[in-house]
């Protein structure tokens, strides 16, 4: 499913706005998400999943060239989900 399905299915269920408005509230949903887990938060919606931001450490990578030394995956930050079923 794709952010403009999304979007289609705003618009058909609720109704009472158009297709810009329902992108509108999409993309203020989907941003305020982003937002929140840029300043390092937790989301939780209830029914649907939690989103958190989780921390990678740095890791060594494995080099297909003998001659080269191994190198390392520098540690990142890493959005996850899980789904509730």
């Amino acid at each position: 499913m794709t952010k403009a399905d999304i979007v289609e299915n705003v618009y058909e269920k609720v109704g009472g706005f158009s297709k810009k408005e329902a992108a509108e509230i999409v993309e203020t949903v989907f941003d305020t998400i982003k937002e929140t887990l840029e300043r390092g938060e937790k989301i939780k919606i209830s029914g649907f999943g939690n989103f958190v931001v989780r921390d990678k450490n740095a890791r060594p990578v494995a080099t297909r060239r003998p001659a080269r030394r191994s190198r390392s995956a520098p540690a990142v930050c890493s959005p996850s989900s899980r789904a509730r079923s």
